[in-house]
């Protein structure tokens, strides 16, 4: 049986976004038989506070329920953790500093697997991810153009991420397109799909392979250090 370290995933934010990110782990694993896949023990617990008025005014509301979920994958036994929601990574440091298992962290995930990058790369996330600063600062780092959406695209954003939230597929693809094609036109090379939600919206889009999608980089660095392929040994 081959050897494969244990990943507990801190999900519900939100529940659809948590499946998508457990489909982009199984897809980015090299596997022939169930065993070979990446073990995950998965906490989706949707009532986790707002995580996006939190950021946006500066609070840690979600951060003793987010605590409570590491605490839970501490016990199942996980050897490292994943955050399937970006904007959660505004509490990255203190919830890193709260346990001694790893957390993978989203942004670096995304950063390595596109560390080629040489355009504007349009930054679609929520409004507490952008006023967090969680991409900013370590694509500026990267040498990143960043391109943040004027106000009218922002909204757009919003709207496609609240109706993935809603189950309405439809109404969020129309409104990702409607974004997708104001930032292409703006001088983007890459949309980077910066919010959980939005890779769901994007699927079947015209743009789809304009995207660079930080929930699929989150499952690749999570296949990496289950299956040793990080550098690590297993």
């Amino acid at each position: 049986m081959a050897e494969r370290r244990l990943i507990g995933v801190l999900g519900g934010m939100g529940p659809l976004a948590t499946i998508d990110f457990m489909q982009k782990v199984i897809e980015a694993t090299p596997a022939e038989r169930d065993q070979d896949h990446v073990p995950l023990i998965v906490y989706s617990v949707p009532q986790i506070p707002d995580r996006v008025s939190a950021a946006s005014a500066g609070t840690n509301e979600p951060l003793p329920a987010m605590l409570a979920g590491i605490r839970t994958l501490e016990q199942a036994g996980v050897e490292a953790i994943a955050i399937a929601c970006n904007t959660a990574h505004a509490w990255y440091d203190q919830m890193a500093a709260a346990t001694n298992v790893k957390i993978i962290h989203m942004v670096q995930a995304v950063i390595s697997a596109a560390s080629q990058n040489n355009g504007p790369v349009a930054l679609m996330a929520t409004v507490g991810t952008l006023q967090a600063g969680i991409y900013q600062g370590c694509m500026e780092k990267a040498g990143w153009q960043a391109l943040v959406p004027q106000p009218d695209v922002q909204s757009v954003i919003i709207d496609a991420i609240a109706a993935v939230k809603l189950g309405d597929i439809e109404r969020a693809r129309a409104s990702f397109d409607f974004a997708a094609t104001s930032l292409l036109e703006a001088g983007a090379q890459l949309l980077l799909l910066a919010c959980t939600e939005l890779p769901v919206a994007a699927k079947g889009s015209i743009h789809e392979a304009r995207c660079l999608d930080a929930t699929a980089c989150l499952a690749q660095a999570c296949v990496a250090f289950s299956c040793g392929l990080d550098g690590n040994s297993v």
